[in-house]
């Protein structure tokens, strides 16, 4: 599958529903995948490694997976904080088919699966999560972090996760230019050759 296509809003593969089994928040899971995403096997191995360095989120409030794909993340957060809301955010509109498909079998009903555009402007996040989509180029990757990171509630934190190969160093970099007063940027974990990247708003 080429990258355009998981990030394309209509993936033009066809849908090709499968089902698996995975663990989420220390269960185990039957969900639901298709072609045309973002690791459609299995969680991939960036995600699992974000998931076992991160700690439980905030409990309630509105928390943010920023790049859901299919939703690890989401339904993660879900679980673990059932009375917050979560904001599962993504372009591709077939992985936000699945996020809610899979939503509904968990019988989650505090996810919110939506495009960037529909998210309520004035919206503040008690944490992100994010897997970010890397491959899409620096100048992408940034405009992402750069219109989503600042609506972080004082005093919360951001949880990124980056291949080690494919730039954490120089997105830490980066970060810690961009935002020298808002953000104090930390590595948490390195494990399975990514980087947790922890930010948090001052």
């Amino acid at each position: 599958m080429s990258n355009e296509q998981y990030f394309a809003a209509q993936p033009a593969s066809e849908l090709n529903l499968r089902t698996f089994h995975a663990r989420l928040a220390g269960q185990a899971y039957e969900l639901t995948t298709a072609s045309g995403i973002f690791s459609p096997e299995r969680i991939d191995t960036g995600t699992e490694v974000l998931l076992a360095n991160t700690p439980a989120p905030p409990p309630g409030g509105n928390l943010l997976d920023l790049g859901c794909g299919w939703g690890p993340i989401a339904l993660t957060l879900a679980i673990a904080a059932p009375r917050a809301t979560v904001w599962a955010v993504d372009v591709n509109e077939r992985a936000l088919d699945l996020v809610r498909r899979n939503a509904r079998s968990l019988g989650l009903e505090n996810v919110n699966a939506c495009t960037p555009d529909n998210v309520p402007t004035d919206l503040g996040f008690m944490t992100i999560w994010s897997n970010p989509p890397i491959r899409v180029g620096k100048n992408e990757l940034h405009g992402l972090l750069e219109r989503w990171l600042p609506r972080l509630e004082p005093g919360s934190d951001a949880w990124l996760v980056v291949q080690r190969n494919l730039g954490s160093d120089s997105l830490q970099r980066w970060l810690e230019a961009t935002y020298p007063d808002e953000f104090a940027f930390t590595r948490a974990a390195t494990n399975k050759g990514y980087r947790v990247l922890r930010g948090r708003r001052r």
